[in-house]
């Protein structure tokens, strides 16, 4: 029997059907409230409350501390796949068999190179631009070179967009980096796999040879993995409510990448380590920043603790904490700045008022930390954060053109003046 909630307004009462998810979400269906109603609608700022789709790819439980892709928990896919494979199963639904992730890898690395027009753009952006921007304009211009509209009723056609833009994304990722770090644009090296290739390309510098560290794959593995999608946040709707007017799969994945750049979302681990750097040049008093966040009449804020979703622990930042010790560890790094997180997780991880709270260090704070040990500059934190999520977008872009979902088209209370008559300039 189909579950009924009922809303009563002014005396007259509404049926509306109540959907359950497969892992029992409830939720009040809504589509036909204002049909039924004669205008009236809902007000949710933030859509907090407010489900704008139906989806197969990402479960989150805040309040238990879940997250799983396509039904495979993280702790599971982070310490058992590769970054491709997740890619692969995000977006298509399934793991890869051994066949099908090798021609995935190769499709991919066919499509890796990027026109060398591109470059032309490049040079065009001043040393100083911040490698967002950059990434966002040559993610958009990449319609230029391929006009063609995808038919997404072919698979062919939609399954070479895809592995066109994996292919490229880290080209144009390295080369935001290397653009500003004054560096010559490096193409990479189809031997290695597809993390150990865009470490080559960020980092190898000219006229040396690149080594390549496990150690550093697998954390960046396990990064990418973790930040790879996160249900309907900001960037991800965005993505989707872009694509419900038809448009493109690139253009769409570029207005994600300016939501993402926004300090609130995907800048979050670079203010971490903004946040640490304060500290350092205050003297490096953790105990004292420490009591600074837990007065309510002091505007500072401790960055990287907590989660705006999660109520528990983070499971992705139990995953990569291991990991930062790991590559601390291996690469023998003395930095100030690390020691002073060091400090900053030992305090919240002992003191009752974080505990209690359950204000832990969430993936923000280690990630930062891990992108700082591996040299990697603060302005880069978020790009590396876009090619992780990379996968996800696709897989919801993917998802909400083959449902044909509606273009997105929400509604407003008006709060502005009522009708008022038009006076002449010469009388006002």
């Amino acid at each position: 029997m189909s579950r009924i909630a009922t809303i009563e307004i002014d005396g007259k009462k509404y049926e509306l059907p109540i959907i359950e998810g497969s892992e029992n979400e409830l939720a009040i269906d809504i589509k036909k409230l204002r049909g039924l109603t004669g205008g009236i609608t809902t007000i949710d700022p933030g859509y907090k409350n407010t489900g704008s789709c139906e989806s197969a790819i990402t479960f989150l439980d805040g309040e238990k501390g879940i997250l799983r892709y396509r039904g495979y928990s993280i702790e599971d896919l982070a310490e058992k796949a590769n970054f491709l494979e997740v890619a692969f199963l995000l977006i298509f639904g399934e793991l890869p068999s051994v066949d099908e992730l090798e021609k995935f890898h190769e499709d991919i690395k066919a499509q890796a190179h990027v026109d060398e027009d591109v470059k032309k753009i490049i040079d065009g952006f001043p040393k100083a631009a911040h490698p967002m921007g950059v990434l966002s304009s040559l993610t958009s211009a990449l319609v230029a070179f391929n006009p063609a509209s995808v038919n997404v009723d072919s698979e062919e056609e939609m399954y070479n967009a895809i592995v066109r833009i994996l292919g490229k994304f880290p080209v144009l990722t390295a080369w935001a980096y290397r653009k500003q770090a004054g560096f010559p644009l490096e193409y990479g090296d189809n031997s290695l796999g597809y993390v150990d290739n865009f470490l080559k390309m960020m980092f190898k510098k000219p006229a040396a040879e690149y080594e390549s560290n496990q150690i550093v794959v697998d954390a960046l593995n396990k990064l990418l993995i973790l930040h790879a999608d996160h249900e309907q946040n900001c960037s991800t709707s965005t993505v989707r409510i872009v694509g419900s007017s038809n448009a493109g799969l690139f253009v769409s994945l570029s207005a994600g990448i300016n939501a993402l750049w926004g300090p609130l979302h995907g800048g979050a681990n670079q203010a971490v380590i903004e946040m640490l750097e304060a500290i350092k040049e205050d003297g490096g008093d953790t105990k004292k920043y420490m009591a600074k966040a837990k007065d309510k009449s002091d505007p500072f804020r401790l960055m990287g603790f907590g989660h705006r979703v999660y109520k528990n622990f983070d499971p992705r930042a139990k995953i990569i904490k291991v990991a930062a010790d790991e590559v601390l560890e291996a690469l023998g790094v003395e930095d100030p700045i690390l020691e002073i997180a060091k400090g900053l997780e030992k305090e919240a991880l002992e003191d009752s008022y974080f505990v209690d709270r359950k204000l832990y260090p969430n993936v923000d704070f280690y990630s930062g930390i891990i992108y700082r040990a591996l040299g990697i500059p603060t302005e880069m934190f978020t790009p590396m954060f876009a090619l992780g999520r990379l996968p996800g977008w696709i897989a919801q872009w993917r998802e909400m053109r083959l449902r044909k979902e509606p273009i997105g088209r929400p509604r407003q209370v008006y709060i502005g003046e009522t009708y008022r008559k038009f006076i002449s300039a010469n009388k006002r």
